[in-house]
């Protein structure tokens, strides 16, 4: 298991989180690798609830990584994001079971509920993984900060198909900016969870509030710095 492919792994969530530079210094420096891992563990499987075309690939990866939470939490490890992660005691067996939720999560949701229902258990075992991985106790309205979060992601990457169908049947040319405008909401600018998701968490609300506005995605230094430090304090 070389080291080339964890980095492989680390860069790739890294080219598509580049606000981050700005934001690593806030993460204790300890932390900062092991969040990387797990946001590009996360990060895979935002790809595989979100992917388009035939999803039978996605539904084997998701099956495959089930196998490997489970190995995990008997300290065996295939993946060389398990080099960081798999040493820590967490509940990966509870995200392993949670899992299967995402393949039904592709399906359009009738209102908003529906959409926050069908990724609630996932968000739960996500942040049940957090407050283990980084040492922190288990905080009440960390699994909705994950929520909305996953929702926000899967807007930005699968566009209407993440839409609610009651917004799509008001006016689709609106939709995708109005669920944004609907989770920005509910997003406060510090979320609930240990440092690093909420530092993460403020880099993703700045990205929602963009498309909520019906502006480009921009991470300003400052402005990300600003929003970062506030996140952090906790």
């Amino acid at each position: 298991m070389s080291s080339t492919a964890l980095d492989s792994f680390l860069d790739k969530w890294r080219s598509r989180w580049p606000e981050w530079s700005v934001a690593a210094p806030f993460v204790a420096e300890p932390q900062r690798e092991l969040a990387v891992a797990w946001f590009a563990l996360l990060q895979e499987f935002d790809d595989m609830l979100n992917t388009s075309g035939d999803p039978l690939p996605a539904d084997a990866k998701l099956a495959w990584w089930g196998e490997e939470l489970r190995s995990w939490a008997g300290h065996r490890s295939r993946h060389p994001l398990g080099r960081l992660l798999e040493p820590v005691r967490a509940p990966w067996v509870q995200l392993a079971e949670a899992l299967p939720d995402l393949v039904e999560a592709r399906t359009v949701a009738l209102d908003a509920a529906g959409a926050e229902r069908a990724l609630a258990n996932y968000a739960d075992a996500v942040a049940a993984v957090e407050a283990a991985l980084f040492a922190d106790k288990p905080r009440t309205g960390a699994g909705r900060a994950v929520q909305l979060q996953t929702l926000a992601q899967r807007l930005q990457d699968a566009g209407v198909a993440g839409v609610p169908r009651s917004l799509l049947d008001e006016d689709s040319s609106t939709a995708a900016q109005r669920w944004a405008q609907y989770l920005l909401k509910g997003w406060g600018s510090r979320v609930p969870g240990p440092r690093p998701r909420r530092v993460w968490s403020s880099l993703a609300r700045a990205r929602v509030a963009a498309q909520a506005a019906g502006k480009p995605i921009e991470a300003a230094p400052v402005r990300t710095l600003l929003r970062v430090w506030w996140a952090a304090r906790g």
